[in-house]
């Protein structure tokens, strides 16, 4: 993992960098959508807990149809080329196995992600998502790559 130039993300937090820094976060069922331009080294991280805002309380950027969007524009925003940039998705994992359908919240943090994603025709270029592992990932933006490590359930008890 990068050391020194990397910014740390919450549930419910968005950033957009540029290289030579990283983001990085901790994911058990959440979601990462990572989002770069390679042409320009411009890169962001979202951290949603949910996958869709259900209308009660603040439309905040802990629901996937929230978080999406707005990382997109965020980096619309800052200069990214919307034909160039590409997506990397991780986590989602299943915590609790053995769970009804209706509770698999990382499964549908995934399929809200693939489909915000295609609605906006944003390939994405590679992914780890799903299985009962949660990650820790860093976003170099120098590189365009993601380092990704899995961490045992119990270091992710305070996590999302």
């Amino acid at each position: 993992m990068i050391r020194g130039y990397s910014t740390f993300i919450h549930v419910g937090q968005i950033h957009i960098d540029v290289a030579p820094k990283a983001i990085s976060t901790v994911l058990g069922s959440c979601v990462a959508v990572c989002l770069y331009d390679p042409i320009l080294g411009i890169g962001g991280m979202n951290h949603y807990l949910l996958p869709f805002w259900n209308k009660n309380g603040l439309q905040t950027p802990k629901f996937g149809n929230i978080a999406i969007p707005k990382l997109i524009e965020s980096m619309l925003a800052k200069g990214a080329n919307s034909k160039t940039i590409e997506a990397k998705i991780f986590g989602g994992a299943m915590m609790n196995p053995g769970v009804n359908e209706a509770m698999m919240i990382g499964q549908k943090n995934i399929l809200v992600a693939r489909e915000i994603l295609s609605e906006y025709q944003i390939a994405i270029v590679s992914e780890d998502v799903g299985g009962q592992n949660g990650r820790k990932i860093q976003f170099d933006l120098e590189r365009g790559k993601v380092l990704m490590k899995y961490t045992p359930r119990s270091d992710l008890l305070s996590q999302g």
